[in-house]
């Protein structure tokens, strides 16, 4: 395994981040954090272990600042979000270990939408994007645009999200699915729901890489 800690020069700001190679990896997954989360977060690292076990390389990056995330109104920025997680997959692109390997992303909460917008650009080569308990509906006009291949998971308790990830579906043009884990609720706490997350984001990312 390799690790490189990245610096994401982003306009004014530098976003620190971690990047993480398994020997031989299939494609690298770029993981953009939702409301209030960071590249600490737990729920995220476990996926992103998963992935790297089962051969993805994975970069987990802050796409706030400390001061902008003290800020609520920042973490539903799409616009900023969106923005940060551009010069995200800039950097990977230039990265000598991760350039030559296919892109896919994975967005949380608001990082859903985030993500999804990143896909609909014209210039962006995604090639798959999972969602876990997102807010997809936050892309708006930019989900008719998206054409990577895309996973909605939600936890079947979390009723108000399985409603706004219905929305997004309908909207979305390109290959996609909603997968409902039964009895999770938002945040994947019971036993075995992140493991099912993980189990279908694998599952996906490696169906899709070229």
């Amino acid at each position: 395994m390799r690790k490189v800690l990245a610096n994401i020069p982003a306009g004014t700001a530098v976003l620190e981040g971690v990047l993480e190679l398994p020997a031989r990896p299939a494609g690298v997954v770029l993981f953009a954090h939702g409301n209030g989360s960071s590249r600490f977060s737990p729920r995220n690292n476990m996926v992103a272990a998963a992935l790297r076990a089962a051969g993805i390389a994975t970069l987990l990056p802050d796409l706030l600042t400390r001061e902008e995330d003290a800020h609520r109104s920042s973490r539903f920025d799409i616009d900023l979000l969106t923005a940060r997680l551009h010069a995200a997959a800039a950097w990977l692109s230039t990265e000598p270990l991760s350039a030559p390997l296919p892109p896919g992303v994975f967005g949380a909460s608001t990082g859903a939408a985030a993500a999804l917008r990143l896909a609909a650009d014209s210039g962006s080569s995604v090639a798959a994007v999972v969602s876990r308990r997102g807010r997809p509906d936050l892309g708006g006009a930019a989900l008719e645009q998206v054409l990577a291949p895309t996973l909605l998971v939600v936890g079947g308790a979390d009723t108000a999200v399985i409603e706004l990830n219905r929305l997004a579906l309908a909207a979305l043009q390109c290959e996609k699915a909603l997968e409902i884990v039964p009895g999770a609720t938002h945040l994947f706490e019971e036993e075995g729901a992140l493991e099912r997350v993980a189990e279908l984001a694998c599952a996906w990312f490696i169906r899709h890489f070229p």
